[in-house]
């Protein structure tokens, strides 16, 4: 399932970070869960779609690839 949220805090030095879902949970990411979009250019408030498997520690976020409208942005 595809869903879609904001990028609500990128840690760049340990190259994670977290999604806000549009059902209101905080998903976590890594970098190598990124799809066409480098995580240096990854910033706070874009609007991003990505599917969540579960882990041990919580969700996780993959698949993760900007929403075209925040690519026109750009």
């Amino acid at each position: 399932m595809v869903y879609t949220g904001t990028i609500k805090k990128v840690i760049r030095h340990k190259e994670f970070g977290f999604i806000s879902a549009r059902d209101g949970r905080e998903i976590f990411f890594h970098r190598r869960s990124l799809v066409d979009v480098e995580f240096d250019k990854l910033d706070e408030d874009q609007k991003v779609e990505f599917e969540v498997e579960k882990t041990y520690k919580g969700p996780n976020a993959f698949n993760i690839r900007l929403l075209k409208e925040t690519q026109e942005a750009l």
